[in-house]
């Protein structure tokens, strides 16, 4: 069985352990020699597959020795034996370290004896998954009953603030662990619970909710926490309610009112496997299980979960290409995670009606959907046996390293072992069976609500294929003209025979040409379509270029005629958005429906997918949540050019959107930049010394954030400010005072903003509206920023803080900002001194920033005099000198509204208002075509005229004169 490959690699496994040994007064060569054939194959089989079990053999010497040497390594792991190994692991435990240390030996040496079954195929795979969740139940259940009594010596028992009863944390295992299918090195997602609020009985009384937040950090750190004997279980709290911006434990009252208003689709799919841990008999687990259920099954046969379950095999679908998922057993196709979709998806549907669905386990669920003929027989034998195939090869691949990896090796040795440990000839035969498993997984998830939609159109006409390869013969290119004047047209038949050509469709390989081939025809189709068919392909050429070596995106096109078909149209409406399409071709994913393409998500939806896509991501993968926070906005940005390019929705909804977008971009960024900095420094404390679980901060957005007027590639003008209190520290190791945490937090904001990912930066970010501009802190207290305004501000900085408004953070902050800025902006000022000090700053902007034509034959739509500005600084002028007398100005940040006030208040002519509010739309409309296009501001002569932009200016230039320059 030995290759040459395994035959070396155990030679070099038996002298490193042979050298820890020594090291450690063991004499391994004794041992072994005192096994018989079988035991000493069955050693050499697992010391093979599994460099985990090598190094941890010699750490538990004694013990694991003795279980080899009367087979009791063989035998079925029960959670009697993980109590057992553990009261003897912890016998002297007095202190949290102490508690640590013997949880991890007590995972080494249960995982040891996992491997050993697995690798040998003497334990079943769902006997592997049972014990490998049961060790985590009994570290979850003994840690609380270890740790809890060490908070309530200082604190005291916590009770129920009306009955007085005792009060317990419950822990809710999620996914895997719910189910009771772990894998070798599986996260734990869960969640934290209790009954009621109230206080704890002292000598330090702490609410519930402090106390349950303490225990709940201290059971993470004792699963989580990384020591030099490594850890138990990486800890995932991000599927609790709120994500990671929620508080880590909520009691009963909270949980409930969170999933009856706000709990989403996704979190329904996840609370199928919810599973109570601790006290699962209690009346306690009952109350919150009757809350959980109803939440996760209607009472009916729930068709309206079709949908959700649609938009989730897409988003699968959609994250198997964007991350290059093809060698993943679980992620890729044919993979682990299409099995449970499977299962999990009529869960959702029937699950109300029919009880039993709500097993959590999912080889039960297969077999009664089965027997309820919701599957045919066939169907679920084949996926409980691929299933079976995938998890023994997720264990073989986590055995090698103890690593938390699915993805296939490219190392011949790794794939040496794994074939091994599968029990298969060679990496090739492993291959061969893995593939026909993922095919008929494949297969069946394809099966799973399915859109009710016609098969693909029938082939491409052959004559599109002949213009593809230049072999269009002088009749058909006489009747494809008729139609389809490209057929005709010099410059496109150049541009096609150059990029087929083109040495990058030369070094295609052989998949990868017939996929492009498969394309082309329909491609060049609806390349013909459009009115400038040059100028399409032009724009077309640089993005297949950019996707020859990721052909998944050649078939999903070729596979999608509508989503080509929108490729199109939306490449030949606007330079812009092909170019980023090219620079960012996953968003290609976007075209497939395009009714959601043209439907632009509300704010709750918004949140939503943004946190769906992060749940997906490491908590401590900063880099991977970066990119996808890139290519979510990517991908909404790109709906809103959709939307705009075709006339699906006006301007000002499309500015709103943009503006939404970012204001829940910014809000992301600002709590994962707070839970980076609590895990590096701890949690910022009040004027009472406790822990602050919120971050006490505001984004504020001004200039075009502000006044939800933002474009394509607006950077985002902000100001931060936070409300720590002054003199505290935060609670970690590493403590920082609380302005400094802010600041830092800030600095990683920007940070995670502009860094350069593949996809990109996320916005561009300009600060330098802050308290002292670029010399001042770029995070500024409450105090700090109000004292600045008061006393030290320019002009120009209130003007500025016309157009400012809270996008993000704590809403006590944003009562506060506002009040600030009310406060600033309703000071009574001296009107010929304000007017001189607008007009000097426009001038001086003008001077800069403007065309430098002194002919009129040149307009800077926005610099240049009677352009954008011009109307920006004539509304900013209006508030500062009119807010004392008429503070509704202050209602509103964006200037089309800000008119409106004006008008309504008399202090405008209802006309002057609508002529400066066509004016300035009608601006901003050209300033979004020509982004679109990717054209400059400064406008000649000939299409100032064109556009009617002429008399426009003139009539900004007379009521700026009218307003400003009434002296002159």
């Amino acid at each position: 069985m030995f290759n040459p490959l395994i035959s070396e690699h155990w030679q070099k496994t038996e002298a490193q352990i042979t050298a820890l040994s020594e090291r450690m007064n063991l004499n391994w060569q004794t041992f072994f020699s005192s096994l018989d054939d079988d035991q000493q194959a069955a050693v050499k089989h697992v010391l093979v597959v599994s460099d985990f079990v090598a190094d941890a053999l010699p750490r538990d010497h004694d013990h694991l020795c003795a279980a080899i040497s009367d087979d009791r390594i063989n035998q079925p792991i029960r959670a009697n034996d993980y109590h057992q190994w553990l009261n003897e692991l912890s016998d002297k435990a007095e202190t949290e370290d102490d508690w640590h240390r013997a949880l991890r030996r007590l995972r080494r040496r249960a995982m040891v004896h996992i491997i050993w079954r697995d690798a040998l195929k003497t334990g079943h795979t769902l006997e592997t998954t049972r014990a490998l969740s049961e060790l985590a139940d009994v570290c979850v259940i003994r840690s609380i009953e270890f740790l809890q009594p060490l908070l309530e010596v200082r604190h005291g028992k916590p009770l129920a603030k009306s009955s007085e009863d005792e009060q317990e944390m419950l822990v809710i295992g999620m996914g895997k662990l719910g189910g009771w299918e772990l894998n070798l090195s599986s996260d734990i997602d869960l969640i934290f619970a209790y009954p009621e609020s109230g206080n704890t009985t002292g000598p330090k009384v702490i609410s519930n909710q402090e106390f349950f937040t303490k225990l709940g950090q201290k059971l993470i750190q004792a699963l989580d926490k990384q020591t030099v004997d490594g850890f138990v279980f990486r800890t995932d709290m991000r599927l609790r309610p709120y994500g990671e911006s929620g508080p880590l434990v909520m009691n009963f009252a909270s949980i409930d009112e969170y999933y009856q208003t706000q709990g989403r689709d996704w979190e329904r799919y996840a609370m199928v496997k919810a599973r109570i841990m601790t006290g699962e008999d209690s009346d306690n687990a009952q109350a919150l299980l009757d809350i959980l259920r109803p939440f996760t099954y209607r009472a009916y046969v729930d068709f309206s979960a079709f949908e959700s379950l649609r938009s989730m095999k897409a988003m699968i679908n959609a994250e198997v290409r964007r991350r290059g998922l093809m060698n993943n057993v679980k992620l890729g196709p044919g993979g682990i995670r299409e099995v449970e979709f499977i299962v999990q998806a009529f869960q959702l549907i029937r699950g109300g009606q029919e009880k039993h669905l709500q097993t959590r386990e999912l080889m039960q669920v297969l077999d009664m959907l089965s027997a309820e003929g919701y599957l045919p027989v066939t169907a679920t034998e084949e996926l409980k046996t691929a299933y079976c195939f995938l998890r023994d090869s997720e264990h073989a691949l986590q055995a090698l390293r103890d690593e938390q990896t699915q993805e296939l090796p490219i190392e011949p040795l790794d794939q040496a072992r794994i074939a091994l440990s599968m029990q298969c000839k060679d990496w090739q035969v492993y291959l061969d069976t893995l593939q026909q498993h993922r095919d008929v997984v494949s297969h069946h998830f394809a099966q799973i609500v399915a859109h009710d939609e016609e098969d693909e159109s029938s082939e491409t006409d052959h004559i599109w294929l002949d213009l593809w390869h230049g072999e269009l013969t002088d009749e058909a290119r006489e009747a494809l003209k008729q139609n389809h004047s490209c057929a005709n047209d010099t410059a496109v038949t150049q541009l096609i025979n150059e990029f087929r050509e083109s040495r990058a469709v030369h070094n295609m390989q052989q998949i990868g040409r017939e996929r492009l081939e498969a394309l082309m025809p329909a491609l060049l189709e609806q390349v013909c379509r459009q009115s400038d068919s040059e100028e399409t392909l032009t724009r077309i050429i640089p993005l297949l270029e950019a996707v020859l070596r990721r052909t998944a995106y050649l078939v999903l096109l070729s596979e999608n005629p509508q989503a080509l078909e929108q490729l199109i149209k939306l490449c030949s409406a606007s330079s812009w958005v092909a170019e980023y399409i090219t620079r960012t071709p996953l968003l290609l994913d976007e075209l497939l429906v395009p009714e959601t393409l043209f439907r632009l998500p509300d704010p709750d939806e918004l949140q939503e997918e943004l946190r769906l896509r992060l749940l997906r991501v490491e908590a401590d993968d900063l880099e991977q949540q970066m990119e996808q926070l890139r290519q979510f906005v990517r991908a909404h940005k790109l709906r809103a050019a959709a939307c705009e390019v075709m006339d699906k929705l006006p301007l000002m909804k499309i500015s709103d959107y943009l503006s939404r977008l970012a204001e829940t971009a910014m809000t992301m960024v600002m709590n994962l930049a707070f839970e980076q900095m609590v895990s590096k420094y701890g949690y910022p404390t009040n004027a009472e010394k406790d822990p602050v679980y919120q971050p006490e901060f505001l984004v504020v957005g001004y200039g075009k954030s502000g006044g939800r007027e933002l474009s394509y590639s607006s950077d985002l003008d902000m100001v931060f400010i936070h409300q720590g209190t002054p003199g505290r520290y935060t609670t970690g190791e590493r403590s920082l005072d609380n302005g400094v945490f802010y600041t830092r937090m800030g600095q990683r904001m920007v940070h995670m903003c502009t860094s350069q990912t593949r996809s990109g930066d996320l916005y561009e970010v300009d600060l330098r509206l802050r308290p002292s501009g670029n010399s001042g802190m770029i995070v500024a207290s409450v105090k700090a920023f109000d004292e600045y305004q008061q006393n030290h501000a320019w002009t120009w900085e209130h003007q500025a803080l016309v157009r400012a408004r809270p996008l993000c953070g704590e809403p006590r902050l944003f009562e506060v900002f506002n009040s600030i800025r009310q406060r600033i902006l309703t000071q009574s000022r001296d009107i010929p001194a304000l007017r001189e000090e607008v007009r000097a700053m426009r001038q001086k902007m003008r001077d800069n920033l403007g065309s430098k034509d002194t002919s009129g034959q040149q307009f800077h739509l926005k610099q240049d005099q009677g352009g954008i500005v011009d109307i920006e600084f004539l509304v900013q002028y209006g508030v500062l000198a009119w807010s004392h007398q008429h503070p509704e100005l202050l209602q509103v940040t964006d200037n089309m509204r800000l008119l409106d006030a004006f008008a309504k208040a008399g202090l405008m002519a209802p006309k002057d208002c609508q002529t400066l509010q066509e004016t300035y739309l009608s601006y901003r409309a050209e300033t979004h075509r020509r982004a679109l296009q990717k054209q400059s501001l400064l406008l000649e002569g000939d299409i100032v005229s064109e556009l009617g932009f002429d008399a426009r200016r003139n009539d900004v230039t007379q009521l700026w004169k009218l307003w400003l320059e009434p002296d002159q």
